[in-house]
């Protein structure tokens, strides 16, 4: 789920962090650069095309050059890094919670990344869905087994299988109606021996 990476960058420091010891100023420049901050899904998450999501800066490996070019008052530096990274592999079994329950299936969260959907045909087999009593603008699914009703209703984590993780281009243009870009998207599915809510397996 997490994995060291290393990364190199060409990084201008502008010249009010010259007077903090080198690696300091380095490194907070790297975690705006880098590092979401907020822990939150959306627009503003670090998220590095095919790598992942950057949750934060391990260490500085080395610090070369400090060129200050002709008409900049900044230093520039080559830096090479180590990036902790949130990017689950295919097939991995992850814990969530329920954040969105409607007709196309189900939105889970893990607190710091909330781009998770199971799609309804990833659902148990068989599953419906039914108004939720508790919030008219969502549906409860419910899996069918043994003539018993088992439904999905966020009190338990939920455990999901990873399908797939996609990092999807930014749009030119946007809706005001549709749902924040997400750079990272994953697909889940719960439609395996021991997925879903942990109660149902207790």
């Amino acid at each position: 789920m997490f994995y060291l990476s290393v990364l190199e960058h060409t990084l201008r420091l502008p010249p009010h962090l010259l007077n903090l010891p080198l690696n300091e100023a380095i490194k907070g420049e790297l975690e705006g650069l880098f590092v979401d901050k907020t822990l939150i899904s959306g627009h503003d998450a670090k998220v590095i095309a095919n790598l992942g999501l950057g949750i934060s800066i391990y260490d500085i490996r080395s610090v070369d050059d400090g060129f200050i070019y002709p008409s900049e008052g900044a230093s520039t530096y080559k830096v090479k890094f180590r990036l902790v990274v949130f990017r689950p592999f295919v097939g991995e079994v992850i814990s969530a919670k329920l954040k969105e329950s409607n007709a196309e299936g189900l939105r889970l969260s893990l607190g710091f990344f909330d781009d998770i959907y199971v799609p309804a045909p990833l659902l148990p087999d068989p599953s419906r869905s039914e108004p939720d009593p508790e919030n008219k603008n969502q549906v409860r699914w419910i899996w069918k087994f043994d003539e018993l009703d088992y439904p999905i209703d966020g009190i338990d984590e939920i455990r999901f299988q990873v399908h797939n993780v996609s990092y999807p281009s930014m749009p030119l243009e946007q809706d005001k109606d549709s749902k924040p870009f997400a750079p990272m998207v994953i697909k889940g599915s719960l439609d395996a021996d021991g997925l879903g809510p942990i109660s149902w397996w207790i």
